[in-house]
C-alpha cells in the first residue's frame, strides 16, 4: 500500500526537496498551502515536481483546515515545515512569529491527535533555539538561550512536540537542523543574499553587498542532505530528537569569500558593513554535534561548504544571466 505523507511548508526550501525525496520512494505527497498573491511554487517547478505534489488549501493557524488535510491526505507522516523562518522579521512581527512558528505546532499535533493519532510527527526545530550558546559544541543536551522571537516560538513547538509524545504517546521527533542552505534558499538568508550579489556583481547588475556582523559564525549544510534525516527519524522505531548538522563553523566572511572568488571576485572590494542589518540581539556563533544522528541513524552531512556555496553561486549566476 502507498504510503502518504502531508508537508507544511511544501513550497518552502526544505518542503520542497523533502518533497522530491518522498516521492522518489514512492510515497504519495500532499502539502499544505496558504493562499497568497505571489507565487509561491517556483520551487516546485525547479525541481519538476510540481504537478506531483497535491496541494491542499490550509493554514497553520486554522485548525479546522489542518484537521480538513489530515482526513484529505490520510497522511501516515506528517512533517511540519510551515513557519514564519526568517530570523531578522521576527523581531518586527513577534507576535505573528509566536502564532505562526509557535502556538502552530500545537495546531498540528491537535489535528494529528484527533483524525489519526498512529500518524508520526516531524516538527522542525532550529539551532536558534541555542542562542546564547552554553557549550563549544551544541547537542541534544545542550541548555537553551533563544536570542530572537523566532527562536522563542520554535521552542515552544519544540518542547510541546515532547509534550504531545510523552502524554499521548504519539510518535514526534523534532530535528534540531543547524543552518541549512541551497539553490533553493530564499534571497532574504544571509547565504543566497551573498552568491546573489556574486553574480550580479560579476555581470555588472549590482555594486555593491551590505551585510551586518560579517564575524558571526554558523555551522552550515545542504538542505537537500538534511532533509534524509527528516525522513530517517519517522523510519525509527522509537521517536527521539536529533541535533543535524555538519560539525563545521565558518564566518560569513569566509563564506563571502568562497562565493566571490568562485566568480573571480575578491570580496573586499565590494563589501559594505551597513549597522542595520545588525540583530539587536546576536548570535555569535552556532556549532552542532551530530554524533547521535551518525550513530542510530547512520546519517551524516555529504555535502561540503565550498561545494555548497559553489552550487549556489553557479545557480545564481544562471538566474542573473536569464533576467
Amino acid at each position: 500500500m502507498t504510503k502518504s505523507a502531508l508537508i507544511t511548508g511544501v513550497t518552502g526550501q526544505d518542503g520542497a526537496y523533502l518533497a522530491k525525496l518522498l516521492l522518489e520512494k514512492g510515497y504519495r505527497v500532499f502539502g499544505l498551502i496558504a493562499r497568497r498573491g505571489t507565487d509561491t511554487l517556483w520551487r516546485l517547478r525547479e525541481l519538476g515536481i510540481e504537478q506531483q505534489v497535491e496541494l491542499i488549501n490550509g493554514d497553520l493557524t486554522d485548525v479546522s483546515s489542518l484537521i480538513r488535510a489530515m482526513e484529505t491526505s490520510q497522511a501516515s507522516e506528517v512533517y511540519n515545515l510551515g513557519a514564519q523562518s526568517f530570523v531578522a522579521t521576527s523581531w518586527e512581527q513577534p507576535l505573528l512569529t509566536a502564532q505562526v512558528t509557535g502556538v502552530s505546532v500545537t495546531n498540528v499535533l491537535e489535528a494529528i491527535r484527533i483524525v489519526n493519532p498512529t500518524a508520526r510527527f516531524y516538527q522542525a526545530s532550529t539551532s536558534e533555539m541555542f542562542g546564547l550558546i552554553q557549550a563549544e559544541k551544541q547537542d541534544e543536551k545542550t541548555t537553551f538561550h533563544p536570542r530572537s522571537p523566532y527562536g522563542v516560538a520554535k521552542l515552544y513547538g519544540h518542547w510541546m512536540t515532547i509534550n504531545y509524545r510523552e502524554s499521548f504517546n504519539i510518535h514526534a521527533s523534532s530535528g534540531i537542523l543547524f543552518n541549512h542552505e541551497s539553490p533553493l534558499r530564499g534571497i532574504e538568508f544571509v547565504t543566497r543574499k551573498v552568491t546573489d550579489a556574486a553574480a550580479r556583481i560579476k555581470l555588472g547588475k549590482q555594486k555593491e553587498l551590505r551585510l551586518g556582523n560579517i564575524d558571526a559564525k554558523r555551522d552550515w549544510g545542504f538542505a537537500g542532505d538534511y532533509v534524509d534525516a527528516m525522513w530517517l527519524m519517522l523510519q525509527q522505531e522509537q521517536p527521539d530528537d536529533y541535533v543535524i548538522a555538519t560539525g563545521r563553523t565558518t564566518t560569513v566572511r569566509d563564506m563571502c569569500r568562497i562565493a566571490f572568488s568562485h566568480v573571480g571576485l575578491n570580496y573586499e572590494d565590494h563589501l559594505l558593513i551597513d549597522p542595520k542589518f545588525f540583530r539587536p540581539a546576536e548570535v555569535e556563533v552556532l556549532l552542532g554535534n551530530p554524533a547521535k544522528a551518525h550513530e542510530k541513524m547512520g546519517w551524516e552531512a555529504k555535502t561540503s561548504l565550498e561545494t555548497l556555496i559553489i552550487m549556489m553561486a553557479d545557480a545564481d549566476m544562471r538566474r542573473v544571466e536569464k533576467e
